[in-house]
Formats: structure tokens, C-alpha cells, sequence
């Protein structure tokens, strides 16, 4: 059994900046990274948009350098999974994959959530090559170019008028007769002139050249037919799911499995466990966000260790 002030679940920009602002503040942080080190940023090409990048950073090194950061200040990093955890007293046990019972004064959760993807052909082949689940990210990189997204929903219907404002002609793949978005998401997407409606359509391989995507074969699902849409870049908006599944029985969350923090905080329902990036934002879901509630959770946590005595 391990005994520590700070337990973060997740890396990331959340967990990596609040193991940051939790080692200067004297917590001694243990952080699990989970299974994918780094977050969502370890399958993406090039960001462009976190500042004090001016050149922008290859998603993979930026994670790098946020980990060396966090370990410049002696947080201690394990690349393992936290499987289990129990938040009925006032001091928070979790149990490692390897069999580490740990029990913490406060516990930073920053587990993220993951794209959900479409499972077709060409999809997984042409990830960072022209495949994408986040048009703010890597919509700039297909400026003046064919794009298509796919989705009904509000995502896809914010995204793809995002896009339209940078790409000269935007396909919005609706696998049904309707869209789930707003009324006045939809009616924007409507009414915006190189945004192009396939209703009742499924994509069924994303097509390429071995460097890039250079196309989607798409399916009208009433009469069958297939076809070819000549394209440099194909995102999915079908949705997120949050990491947050070994917390159900302990925190709030919502329908979708969101964590739900205190408004303008990073506080939960437990005392003395926070929650920061992706696993409670199912809005703005960027680095730059993700890093600042990472801060505000180690924060909190700093305060509630002073207000508590533990």
C-alpha cells in the first residue's frame, strides 16, 4: 500500500499541467497515464494552435515536453492503467493494473475521452493523414480544399460550418433523412453556400494514394448506390466517448458519462476529487482548455489539502 498527498488519473494536457502546478505547490504528485500516454494528442500530426508554439509542435513531441516538465519538478510517472477505485472516505483508495493499492489525499481526474470512429476501410490507414475527429484542429492544414465530415448532430453541424469558412467546398455526410442538430444549427448549415447536404448517406472506405486521402466512396442507404467524392480530407463528428467509466459508482455525471464539476471549478460531488480536461468537457475539448483546468485542479486541490490538514 502507497500513501500520497496527490493522485493523478490520466496525462494529457489536463493531468501533465496539473502534475506541473501540483510538484511546485509541494504535493508530490503520482500520476498514471493510462493507456494512452499523452491523450488524444499523441494521434495528432501537427498543432498549430496551443501558444508559445509559434512554429506549432508535432503532437507526440508536445506531450513530450509537457511530460519532461512535469518530471523536472520530481512528479513521478507510471505508465499504467488505474482499474479500480474507491471514494468512500475521506482518505481515496485506487488500485493500479499491476496490483498497487494506493490511497490519496486528493485525486486529480484528467482521463479524457476518446473519438468514436467509424470502423470503415481507410479510416485507421489515413488517421493524421487526412483523417481527422477535430475540424478546429486540423481543419487550417485543408484551407482552399474539398473536405467532408460526417455526422447529424450538433458537432458535426458547428464543425462543418467551421470548415466552410476556410475549405472552398464542405460535404456533410447525414447517415439519415434528418439531422439531430438544433434548428439553428441546421438552419446555418443550410444556408451556407459551399456546404453540400447528402442526406440518407453512408461512408463506406476512405480512399488514398499511400500519402494522403484523396477520396470517400459514399452509399445512398435508400437506393443502394455507390459512388466516388473527390476529397484531400474526411472528419468524423459522430461523437465522444468520456473516459470516465471506473468512476460511475462514485462521482456525478451526466447522461453521456461527463463528469459534472462545480460551475467555474474543478470540484466534484466527492471532497478532495477533481476533475480537469476532457472527462468534463464535452464542449470545447482543446489543449489549451484541457491545460487550464488541469491547473485549476491542482489548485483546488492545494486548497482543500491547507483547508482539510491532510
Amino acid at each position: 500500500m502507497e500513501k500520497v498527498k496527490c493522485l493523478i488519473i490520466g496525462s494529457g494536457p489536463a493531468g501533465y499541467t496539473a502534475a506541473i502546478y501540483a510538484a511546485r505547490a509541494g504535493l508530490n504528485p503520482v500520476l498514471y497515464t493510462g493507456p494512452q500516454p499523452g491523450g488524444q494528442l499523441m494521434i495528432t500530426n501537427e498543432v498549430e494552435n496551443y501558444p508559445g508554439y509559434p512554429e506549432g509542435r508535432n503532437g507526440p513531441e508536445m506531450m513530450d515536453d509537457f511530460r519532461k516538465q512535469a518530471e523536472r519538478f520530481e512528479t513521478v510517472i507510471r505508465n499504467e492503467m488505474i482499474v479500480k477505485v474507491d471514494f468512500s472516505g475521506p482518505i481515496h483508495k485506487a488500485w493500479s493494473e499491476s496490483g498497487t493499492e494506493i490511497h490519496a489525499s486528493t485525486v486529480i481526474i484528467s482521463t479524457g475521452a476518446s473519438a468514436k470512429w467509424l470502423g470503415i476501410p481507410g479510416e485507421h490507414e489515413y488517421e493524421n493523414k487526412g483523417v481527422s475527429a477535430c475540424a478546429v484542429c486540423d481543419g487550417f492544414f485543408f484551407r482552399k480544399q474539398k473536405v467532408a465530415i460526417v455526422g447529424g448532430g450538433d458537432t458535426a453541424a458547428e464543425e462543418s460550418t467551421y470548415l466552410a469558412k476556410i475549405c472552398s467546398e464542405v460535404h456533410l455526410l447525414v447517415r439519415r433523412d434528418e439531422m439531430r442538430a438544433s434548428k439553428i444549427m441546421q438552419e446555418r448549415v443550410l444556408n451556407t453556400p459551399n456546404l453540400f447536404v447528402h442526406w440518407n448517406t453512408s461512408p463506406e472506405e476512405v480512399l488514398g494514394d499511400g500519402e494522403g486521402v484523396t477520396g470517400v466512396r459514399i452509399r445512398n442507404n435508400q437506393t443502394g448506390e455507390s459512388k466516388n467524392l473527390e476529397i484531400s480530407g474526411f472528419f468524423v463528428a459522430i461523437g465522444h466517448t468520456p473516459n470516465t467509466g471506473i468512476f460511475k459508482d462514485w462521482l456525478d455525471m451526466d447522461d453521456s458519462g461527463y463528469l459534472i464539476a462545480k460551475p467555474g471549478r474543478s470540484l466534484t460531488n466527492v471532497p478532495g476529487v477533481f476533475v480537469s480536461g476532457d472527462a468534463q468537457d464535452k464542449i470545447y475539448r482543446q489543449a489549451i482548455t484541457a491545460a487550464g483546468t488541469g491547473c485549476m485542479a491542482a489548485l483546488d486541490a492545494e486548497r482543500y489539502l491547507v483547508e482539510t490538514g491532510l
